[in-house]
């Protein structure tokens, strides 16, 4: 004959229910959200790329972020001053003025405001301080360098004796070369050069340029209100993309694409003036070694490999005149640009350098970061996403993606290949970060 169960395991069990209960519904509610909301109607073959495990990170060097002002050799009486020159694109320019701040307290000078040059290529007309915020920079550098807004009476009524080093070739050192035209002149303007020999500056001029460059520039307040508003209307979460194949950019690669729109071959050949494509042998090993942009349908072809979901959200962080959107928008569906999230009045009145700022400030906030090309934005968003500890950013690889096509490699071989070399780079933390000011960490 069967008994009835004692009463205290009955109580018991309703015991361990609710304690057990309330955990659980705690981890659910505090687990973060992935990428997308929602899931994809159709499951991944393999793992999203941003659920692997990561063994390297890129975070600041100690030796910059543990410092202080104070620590550092006091500011001497200055040589003179320096104005730094910045051509480009605002990434691009930032790049030089952050190099021109280091090379201001390797050469112990004042630093004026930079001069942002105007450039109809970019369309641009928008100054240092119509992007960044003048006095917080001011305030951030303090005891770091010596900055002005402006020149003294004597020195302003005449123009700097220019020096440009963009163009010198080979190892460069501002000291030997630089620093007589500032001692004889008093006042001078530079434009950094690529080449320069950043492992001879003493450790404070370091600490300097990246306290300046990843602490000290903020965009204006204007401009920074203005992004906050595009970003809150960006469904969450979201993945910010940045997609090149822009007329310019694939002329400028020298680079020939089958199957284009008429309207792109038009646009591609306009733009491309002395710069004529590869051909034959030439063309085949220019494109294995990557350097053809990824066209949006390749890069949708990447996306679906890391199997990232066709219903992401997805920021397109692109300058004008992008080609050949309906390659990714036919796939990847949830698709925002600035011009379908702000009214067209707000942007008829940017220039291109206030553009980009959006873009950049978008990028550094998304909940992930992917980018089809390894520039200047790509390269100080990285940095600024490490900065934060956000490490859900990767570059596509063209080069993988060129010799593996050529290889013959299609499908499901040509998917599997590219989330072999991506999660790897993901995995590694490669070109997550530049070494100037930041170092890698093994976890």
């Amino acid at each position: 004959m069967f008994q009835n169960p004692p009463k205290f395991h009955v109580r018991s069990t309703f015991t361990v229910l609710l304690l057990v209960l309330p955990v659980l519904l705690l981890v659910v509610l505090l687990s973060p959200p992935s990428i997308p909301s929602t899931a994809d109607p159709r499951p991944p073959r393999r793992m999203e790329i941003w659920r692997s495990r990561r063994v390297v990170n890129w975070r600041p060097c100690d030796w910059w972020t543990v410092g202080d002002p104070k620590d550092l050799p006091p500011l001497k009486e200055s040589n003179g001053y320096i104005r730094v020159d910045c051509y480009g694109g605002l990434n691009q320019m930032r790049r030089d003025f952050c190099d021109g701040v280091g090379i201001a307290r390797l050469l112990n000078a004042t630093l004026v405001l930079p001069k942002f040059e105007a450039a109809a290529y970019w369309n641009e007309s928008s100054g240092f301080s119509d992007v960044f915020d003048v006095d917080y920079f001011i305030e951030r550098t303090s005891g770091f360098v010596d900055v002005v807004r402006e020149l003294p009476e004597e020195i302003s009524s005449r123009e700097p004796f220019k020096v440009d080093c963009s163009k010198r070739k080979g190892h460069f050192d501002y000291i030997e070369s630089v620093l007589p035209y500032l001692l004889e002149h008093r006042y001078i303007s530079i434009t950094p050069a690529m080449s320069q020999r950043r492992d001879r500056y003493p450790l404070y001029a370091k600490t300097v340029l990246c306290e300046a460059c990843y602490n000290a520039l903020r965009l204006s307040r204007s401009l920074e209100d203005k992004a906050n508003e595009l970003l809150n209307a960006i469904p969450k979460p979201f993945l910010s993309l940045h997609l090149r194949f822009e007329p310019d950019m694939v002329a400028y690669s020298q680079c020939e694409y089958a199957g284009l729109s008429p309207s792109s071959v038009a646009s591609i050949e306009a733009a491309r003036v002395d710069r004529k494509p590869w051909t034959g042998d030439a063309a085949r090993a220019w494109r294995k070694r990557g350097k053809c942009p990824l066209t949006p349908n390749e890069t949708a072809f990447i996306l679906q490999a890391l199997a990232i979901p066709t219903n992401t959200n997805i920021y397109l962080a692109a300058g004008d005149g992008l080609m050949e959107i309906e390659g990714l928008t036919s796939i990847y569906t949830n698709v925002h640009t600035k011009s379908t999230l702000i009214s067209g009045e707000d942007l008829d009145g940017m220039h291109g350098n206030t553009k980009a700022a959006l873009d950049y400030y978008i990028s550094i906030h998304s909940d992930a970061y992917v980018a089809t090309y390894f520039g200047n934005m790509d390269k100080m968003v990285s940095v600024m996403r490490a900065l934060k500890g956000m490490y859900k950013t990767l570059f596509l690889s063209r080069r993988a993606f060129s010799e593996s096509t050529s290889k013959g490699m299609e499908g499901e071989e040509l998917e599997e290949e590219m989330w072999r070399v991506h999660r790897e780079d993901f995995v590694m933390g490669k070109g997550s970060a530049l070494p100037d000011c930041f170092c890698e960490f093994k976890l």
